[in-house]
């Protein structure tokens, strides 16, 4: 008997994490097309069809059902489940899971992560570094509500079009923001999607990731961190790690790395570079 990690596939994970948790999967639509997520559509063949297409895709939220088959197998395994998903502000996921678990009482314990992609990457991550210490399932979800206030996401916005065409800015902005190379730099705040300033080119950007950085008081190398991009090139990912390298040598020896997922890649476009980490106490 053991604790069993169920995520939702708006969490990105490394290809070691991923092999040890379930993954209950949203839906997403390109206009009339639907796609199981981490099923028929990859993140390549997304960003390639985001690219194409003149209209944002869409996400629908797991069904209660879909979570409770999800729960039964690992409990009829003998285990716990911890069960950590996408902010409930962000999307209806949270409440899918709650329903679902009200059938396994003292089995299956819920997490809201108040964060998204790479935040719950790491989230996660650290939930399984607690269950290898012997944690129950209980505990873990416990000590992951403690700890969720800590996880901070940070990205750099290469391009404008994509907030534009998710009406988060006006065409105006964005037009003016391309011809002046404005760089967004966007945070995950209190389980939304922030706005934390506005750099000029990529050199700019991301000395202003450093310095929020910085302002949320450091990393703490003693838990998980993760970097991300969007797209299909990691080019401008590379260009941060060089212009932050003070940041990260003699901290760890290597950098994970994930390809940002469909949630936030609709909504930032292909060029944005993110990083995901527990701020240091």
């Amino acid at each position: 008997m053991g604790v069993k990690i169920i995520v939702d596939s708006t969490a990105d994970l490394t290809p070691e994490v991923a092999v040890r948790v379930g993954i209950v999967p949203l839906t997403i639509h390109f206009g009339e097309k639907e796609y199981i997520s981490g099923v028929d559509i990859d993140a390549k063949l997304f960003y390639e069809k985001l690219v194409e297409s003149d209209v944002l895709p869409t996400t629908s939220q797991p069904t209660p059902y879909v979570f409770t088959q999800a729960f039964r197998e690992a409990v009829k395994a003998g285990d716990t489940v911890v069960c950590i998903t996408v902010s409930s502000k962000l999307s209806g996921t949270y409440q899918s899971a709650v329903i679902a678990a009200a059938d396994f009482p003292g089995k299956v314990f819920v997490v809201d992560s108040l964060t998204v992609a790479i935040g719950s990457g790491i989230l996660t991550e650290y939930a399984l570094r607690l269950a290898d210490r012997g944690l129950g399932a209980e505990e873990i979800a416990w000590k992951l509500l403690q700890k969720r206030e800590r996880v901070h996401v940070l990205a750099l916005v290469d391009t404008l079009e994509y907030l534009k065409k998710g009406g988060r800015i006006s065409p105006t902005v964005a037009f003016a923001g391309g011809l002046l190379n404005i760089k967004p730099v966007i945070t995950v705040s209190e389980g939304e999607v922030k706005l934390l300033g506005k750099a000029r080119g990529s050199k700019q950007g991301n000395n202003l990731l450093v310095q929020e950085i910085s302002k949320a008081g450091g990393v703490d190398f003693g838990k998980p961190l993760m970097l991300g991009y969007t797209g299909l090139s990691d080019a401008m990912l590379q260009k941060y790690i060089l212009d932050s390298a003070a940041l990260w040598e003699g901290k760890v020896e290597k950098l994970p790395v994930s390809i940002v997922g469909s949630v936030v890649g609709t909504h930032v476009g292909p060029g944005a570079v993110a990083v995901a980490f527990f701020a240091a106490e």
